[in-house]
């Protein structure tokens, strides 16, 4: 049977989508290209904020037409959308022939070969279940791969869902982790990004005694020349033994996502989040003293649900404080089935979006300001496609795949660059989020 895979949200969603579909593989059925081919559709859906939902919705709309105009003869929908509503989302989706929430991934090829009914919705506690983790798998890009390294969340955010779609956090064994990074790494990754919900937590679940800055040490040992770097750090989590980590070691990149999501004290505390202000400062000017070229990246919400204009001019105030050289802003997103949805003080999505606006003017600045200091430097560049003639995009260890800006690389010698190949190329010129380079 042919099998189409549409993913849709964050990286950890791409890693589950490409472990469903090595499984698959295993079992004969054939992964396509295009949906009009196949035979049976499989849409991993996110949730997280209403955008995605909405996004999710579409794309099934979307690709349910394939049962009348192409081959699918089965649509099955995955992951955190049902999980989060339920009986409700099949009711108001009759094209679905089959819905899986997050704990019930192993039962995708009994929903593609018809062993589950038509319009059936399978929630198993995402607890109870394995996680997904372990296989060996063909990343959608071979060069550059997602490695999860935890299941599940144990943080109480009033704005997120996550802990009730995938259960507590469950950290992958290191040695199952290591095994899983050495066959990427055959495969072709130059880079391997660690994600989970909260990546500098792993570890403390496990009965051996073991942390993120070990599992990093482990990781690293695999090739000198493969980067590591990580997303979804947490302040709270982030211990400071990960600094030592990353000066030992120059393939781990000097690059910590560390989202904060405000700065006020009093939107700190109604967003469930267990620092202060000051904790934020401290550790902020502790990485910038220890790693003087490591690159900063955090979000932030506003528009939350009590957020003053005062508690803004908090947040402008650290951010231009800290000058984080990546910025992602999010216009807080509403809901009746979280925790906030129940706080006092909803804020108009009008002025939300003005914050919103304000602060990426802001950051634009900021960014614009720091990317000037790379100018004259030669840097590494992971080469990630070709643009035109011997224009070339690429990435710096200080800029993450697909949420960061990019390297322009000029090309001045006759050989082409390989995608998945790190060049060293003079930085000649700097955009408001982009680097221009050139390389002979």
């Amino acid at each position: 049977m042919d099998v189409y895979f549409a993913s849709l949200g964050c990286a950890r969603n791409q890693v589950d989508s490409e472990i469903m579909r090595q499984h698959l593989r295993r079992k004969g059925w054939q992964i396509v290209d295009d949906p009009q081919e196949a035979e049976a559709i499989v849409v991993n859906t996110c949730s997280f904020i209403e955008a995605a939902a909405q996004e999710s919705i579409d794309t099934i709309l979307e690709l349910a037409a394939c049962k009348h105009r192409g081959n699918c003869r089965r649509l099955v929908v995955v992951g955190c959308l049902p999980q989060r509503y339920g009986s409700r989302i099949g009711k108001a989706l009759p094209e679905v022939d089959v819905f899986l929430g997050t704990g019930g991934f192993d039962r995708l090829p009994e929903a593609l070969d018809g062993r589950l009914p038509r319009g059936s919705c399978h929630l198993p506690d995402p607890a109870a279940g394995k996680p997904l983790s372990g296989t060996r798998r063909q990343p959608l890009v071979s060069h550059q791969a997602y490695l999860k390294i935890a299941e599940g969340c144990d943080q109480r955010c009033t704005y997120c869902v996550i802990p009730r779609l995938r259960g507590p956090q469950r950290s992958f064994p290191a040695a199952a982790l290591v095994k899983e990074a050495a066959y990427l790494i055959e495969q072709g990754a130059s880079e391997i990004t660690l994600v989970a919900q909260e990546t500098t937590a792993w570890g403390r679940d496990l009965e051996e005694d073991q942390n993120f800055s070990t599992l990093l040490e482990q990781l690293a040992g695999l090739d000198p020349a493969v980067w590591i770097r990580f997303f979804y750090g947490h302040p709270q989590s982030f211990d400071l033994r990960i600094l030592d980590t990353v000066k030992d070691h120059p393939n781990l990149c000097p690059y910590f996502d560390l989202p904060i999501q405000h700065a006020s004290q009093s939107v700190l505390k109604a967003m469930g989040r267990q620092y202060s202000p000051r904790d934020l400062e401290s550790l902020f000017a502790t990485i910038r003293r220890q790693l003087p070229q490591a690159a900063l990246r955090t979000t932030v919400i506003v528009g939350f649900p009590g957020e003053s204009d005062s508690d803004f001019e908090t947040l402008v105030d650290l951010v231009e404080q800290i000058e984080f050289d990546h910025l992602g802003v999010f216009v807080y997103s509403d809901s009746d089935d979280l925790a906030s949805h129940r706080l006092p003080g909803h804020v108009a999505r009008k002025t939300a979006l003005k914050r919103y606006h304000r602060l990426m003017k802001i950051q634009q600045q900021i960014s614009s300001r720091r990317n000037l200091a790379y100018r004259g430097l030669t840097l590494p560049v992971l080469i990630e496609s070709r643009s035109q003639d011997n224009i070339y995009l690429g990435r710096t260890m200080f800029q993450g795949p697909e949420v960061d800006g990019l390297t322009f690389v000029h090309n001045l010698s006759a050989a082409p660059l390989e995608p998945g190949r790190i060049v060293t190329a003079r930085i000649s010129d700097s955009l408001e989020y982009d680097l221009v380079g050139e390389t002979s």
